[in-house]
């Protein structure tokens, strides 16, 4: 029989990792511990929701929540953009560093200056790293072209375009691109050629199209990612809910 793989998938989470992200890789490593195998992070850098890296931390004296996210270059990368093509503009970690010693200690701070990373993906994937959280597993993101190229067709997805001098994730919608401004609003672009190197799935065609190139045969998720996964698209799985974690959404500032 072939080892064991134990995958999870998660965007960027923020700067720290949320605390639901982290256990997740509670959750695998424990499962890796009793039954062996490789430890896969597929990281869905190819979203584009800003909102996926707020990062929620507490004032040490307060104990007040506050919120911190990356800045961007301009509105339609904001909004539209990958989180690996969401650039950082020259001042917003500077910024940062200046706020941080109200929510978290120097050892932590020396940590986040260490990085030198300048697009939202790349930053919170070496912050990661430099925390440790990714030790002892291999990190899969759906921006690879490699992997784009290795996965099946699927039939509901977002391409990567060019769109007001930035490059944008939008959906395919029959004979166009749109991108979904907010409520019933959206932005329609003309269809225009596109390779498998440009495509990244929608939420319901996410399962099927990773499987077919990792090939995992555990998968951890949240409650809510249950409810979702399309778990027919890959029956052959073992799905894992994660451990539970208090105050799931905030950042989780522990070393992994």
């Amino acid at each position: 029989m072939s080892s064991p793989v134990i995958c999870f998938g998660q965007q960027p989470s923020g700067f720290f990792p949320k605390r639901f992200h982290a256990a997740k890789i509670w959750s695998a490593r424990r499962l890796q511990k009793e039954i062996g195998g490789e430890i896969v992070f597929f990281c869905h850098d190819a979203d584009h929701d800003p909102r996926e890296t707020r990062t929620v931390l507490r004032h040490r004296k307060t104990n007040e929540p506050a919120l911190l996210n990356f800045t961007f270059e301009n509105k339609t990368q904001r909004k539209f953009s990958p989180l690996y093509l969401k650039r950082i503009p020259e001042g917003w970690k500077e910024k940062t560093i200046l706020q941080l010693p109200n929510y978290i200690d120097h050892s932590l701070i020396d940590i986040f200056k260490s990085v030198s990373a300048t697009n939202v993906a790349d930053f919170c994937l070496e912050m990661y790293t430099a925390l440790g959280w990714l030790e002892g597993m291999t990190v899969v993101r759906s921006s690879s072209p490699e992997f784009r190229r290795a996965a099946c067709d699927i039939s509901d997805f977002f391409v990567d375009v060019p769109y007001e001098n930035e490059v944008v994730r939008a959906r395919l919608a029959g004979d166009h691109f749109k991108l979904h401004e907010g409520g019933d609003q959206y932005v329609n672009i003309p269809l225009t050629t596109f390779t498998k190197e440009q495509i990244s799935p929608a939420r319901d065609t996410r399962l099927g199209w990773m499987q077919s190139v990792i090939h995992c045969t555990h998968y951890v998720s949240g409650a809510s990612e249950q409810d979702y996964l399309k778990k027919e698209d890959a029956p052959e799985i073992n799905y894992v809910t994660r451990e539970s974690v208090d105050l799931s959404g905030e950042a989780c500032i522990e070393l992994g």
